[in-house]
């Protein structure tokens, strides 16, 4: 939580007008203004705004915009398109603001007087940017607070939800305690010591949900707040996208190395919605998933490191959940009562758990337990039964008064546990029956689906209560408390996501051989020394085997690249769909060996070859035959098969589209490869459609929904038969 300072002494000045907000910041730190705000959901949209216009309007102040993750609602690349997402976009992301820096950014057209800098970028987006290439800052997550302050920050600023509890007025920094709780006292501080002046604002959502623990912080923390009702917007959301065969089959692959009772880190996307789903179909459908398990081999290839690290069988104990992004996947295994291991703040109570001395239902046992274990005496003091009572191991209605405990009905114990009438007591009358204070899901940001957010806003406080918001300094390294983090951390499975993999097990991940970023490091190198850290952690970098680049396949796992995220010497699991690679402590030729098993097998001979070459394999080394098959129509032949069995749908968790919507995206999907091509067997339909041949009416609905229904211009009409085609050959016209 953030700490008062000596500093912060007034309480927060209110604003219903943006405007006076800046007027208020410029006032106070002048006319030099290196802004601050989290990245993704967390930026105040309309005091970003305002404050931007008013640089784009005033040369003399200097602006410079330090975040990661500008997010923008998408409109299409062509007309088609357009036509498509201007309907969904309204349903989805209603008045949500546009970032008018990041317009102009997008088009290259910044003012002299305000640059862009991100720590992180949408992937894929910015790499024809000039001026975000040139300013991208190259941080780990864990570093971003002490770069923010090496680059002369002085406004930060968040979106926050506002609750009053007892009277007083908190605020949430809900999405993103991050990096806030890091940076401001070390900003109060320097405002303190050395006069710096600075700015810190919140601006209110009500939409945004409430989060506890080290997100809520009174709202003194802030020198200004904007609350107005009439500022509430949509939150940015990310709808759940469409999860391919290729996702699916890594997840399955992930799925076999989760320990039960174990820790998980994952990620957003189709990916993450892919492990999530597969780790269910293990707990709830467990016979339905050990035969996919077995028609894909993960056992007969990787059954050993399964056996070692993993299992296959449902999850008994359940799992906790510590990752920097808390994504809808965990809120899917939370659902599914899978994310169900509570990790606690106490490293005692913690290491009895572990070590399963203790469980969490209170008894006689468990207060014995304690206190041979020496966390409490046997004469309860006043820090001994707050403890007790904080971790639910004594009833919260007790009071100690001169060594002797008051219960709610009157009883009077004496406070000493030696004491065998005083214990019986005690046992009788006074403990509580479940430990409280139990997380399951630690995350330093989040970011979701509408459903997501909905979730949150409809939870109990109680069931709340039970994810926990914090800095990236607690969930993505073990520095400061480590004894506990490692306690908590038990068995953890810290999964990834990279583009590329050489194949001595250097990982690209960020950006490409000429320099461009591709997205960042983000916390992906946190996470990597994380796994390597703990005893019985993991890391698991996800790989989809190939890639397609100018209308062709291109193998992801390559001789040599560039460009390296990951050394080497991190290397640890690598899962492509076609299998698991295991390659931490082997030797070179191994770890080749593994990653060839895992290749897509158009590639695997040149890959082989030039590993032959480079005298890395042995002359007379062959792929064993069980791997020389990793194509992927025999992979999709599976997986059709799995489908027809109701397994794998498209959509696991739900999506934002209509059916009406989704038939019209897989016909536009098709159409896009086709318009390039207007002759052969497309021109007899579009010659029907021009001179006025009729469009079948299961049709219309779809054509009335993009607008093709009365096509005028020669285009509309061209295109109004392709899509037909595409309908009719899909049979839903």
């Amino acid at each position: 939580m953030i700490k008062k300072t000596a500093l912060q002494t007034q309480p927060a000045s209110y604003f219903s007008d943006v405007e006076k907000c800046v007027d208020a910041i410029l006032a106070k730190v002048g006319r030099r203004i290196v802004f601050g705000m989290p990245l993704g959901l967390g930026k105040p949209n309309h005091l970003a705004n305002a404050l931007y216009k008013r640089a784009k309007n005033d040369p003399s102040i200097s602006l410079r915009i330090m975040t990661a993750l500008s997010l923008a609602v998408p409109k299409g690349a062509s007309d088609l398109e357009r036509r498509f997402l201007e309907p969904f976009a309204q349903r989805v992301w209603g008045n949500y603001p546009a970032l008018d820096y990041l317009e102009d950014l997008s088009n290259n057209n910044l003012p002299p007087n305000v640059e862009v800098s991100e720590f992180f970028m949408k992937a894929g987006v910015f790499l024809d940017n000039l001026m975000e290439q040139q300013n991208y800052i190259s941080s780990n997550y864990t570093h971003i607070a002490r770069d923010m302050l090496a680059n002369g920050v002085n406004v930060l600023s968040q979106l926050v939800a506002k609750k009053v509890i007892d009277g007083q007025t908190y605020l949430s920094l809900s999405c993103n305690p991050d990096v806030s709780p890091s940076i401001v006292p070390m900003l109060r501080e320097m405002e303190a010591k050395q006069g710096y002046r600075v700015s810190i604002i919140a601006e209110v959502n009500n939409n945004l949900p409430f989060m506890y623990h080290d997100a809520m912080v009174p709202d003194s923390t802030f020198d200004m707040v904007v609350d107005n009702p009439e500022y509430d917007y949509t939150l940015f959301s990310t709808p759940n996208m469409t999860v391919e065969m290729a996702d699916y089959m890594i997840g399955m692959g992930v799925s076999t190395l989760i320990k039960d009772g174990g820790t998980l880190q994952i990620g957003i996307g189709s990916l993450g919605d892919a492990i999530a789903y597969a780790i269910i179909l293990r707990d709830q459908q467990n016979d339905r998933y050990k035969s996919v398990v077995a028609d894909l081999e993960l056992i007969g290839k990787s059954g050993e490191l399964v056996d070692q690290i993993g299992g296959t069988d449902p999850l008994e104990q359940g799992l906790y959940g510590s990752s920097e992004m808390f994504v809808n996947g965990f809120l899917e295994l939370y659902k599914a009562g899978i994310l169900r291991r509570k990790v606690y703040d106490d490293v005692t109570i913690q290491r009895l758990l572990n070590d399963g001395e203790i469980t969490e239902q209170v008894t006689p046992a468990m207060l014995e337990t304690l206190v041979v274990h020496e966390a409490v005496g046997t004469q309860l003091g006043k820090k001994d039964v707050a403890y007790l009572q904080k971790f639910g191991v004594l009833r919260h209605d007790l009071r100690l008064v001169d060594h002797t405990l008051h219960t709610a009905d009157g009883l009077q114990i004496e406070a000493n546990l030696a004491n065998d009438v005083a214990l019986r007591q005690i046992n009788e009358h006074c403990l509580g029956s479940a430990l409280k204070g139990g997380i399951l899901m630690h995350g330093g940001f989040f970011l979701g689906p509408m459903s997501f957010y909905n979730f949150l806003n409809s939870m109990s406080e109680e069931d709340n209560k039970q994810f926990g918001m914090t800095t990236v300094d607690n969930v993505n390294h073990l520095y400061g408390n480590q004894e506990l983090k490692a306690l908590q951390r038990k068995d953890g499975r810290f999964i990834n996501t990279c583009l590329m993999v050489t194949l001595s097990g250097g990982i690209v991940s960020d950006g490409l051989e000429d320099a461009r970023v591709v997205s960042g490091v983000g916390g992906q190198y946190n996470f990597v020394s994380m796994a390597h850290a703990l005893q019985d952690g993991r890391l698991v970098m996800m790989l989809r085997s190939y890639r397609m680049k100018d209308g062709e396949a291109a193998s992801n796992i390559v001789w040599n690249y560039g460009h390296i995220t990951i050394p080497r010497i991190l290397r640890d699991i690598v899962v492509t769909e076609y299998g698991i690679a295991n390659l931490r402590s082997k030797s070179d030729k191994e770890v080749m060996a593994a990653l060839l098993n895992v290749a897509d097998s158009r590639f695997q001979a040149e890959l082989l070859a030039r590993a032959k070459e480079a005298g890395k394999m042995p002359a007379d080394y062959q792929i064993p035959a069980q791997y020389r098959n990793n194509l992927p129509e025999v992979l999709d032949a599976k997986f059709k098969s799995f489908q027809v069995d109701g397994l794998f749908p498209p959509f696991p968790f739900g999506n934002d589209f209509t059916d009406e919507e989704l038939i019209l995206g897989r016909a536009l999907k098709g159409l896009k490869a086709k318009m390039g091509n207007m002759v052969g067997t497309m021109a007899g339909g579009i010659f029907n459609v021009i001179k006025g041949g009729e469009v079948p009416e299961k049709a219309l609905p779809y054509l009335q929904r993009m607008q093709l229904e009365r096509p005028l211009t020669f285009k509309d009409k061209v295109v109004q038969s392709l899509l037909v085609t595409e309908l009719i050959a899909a049979g839903h016209a």
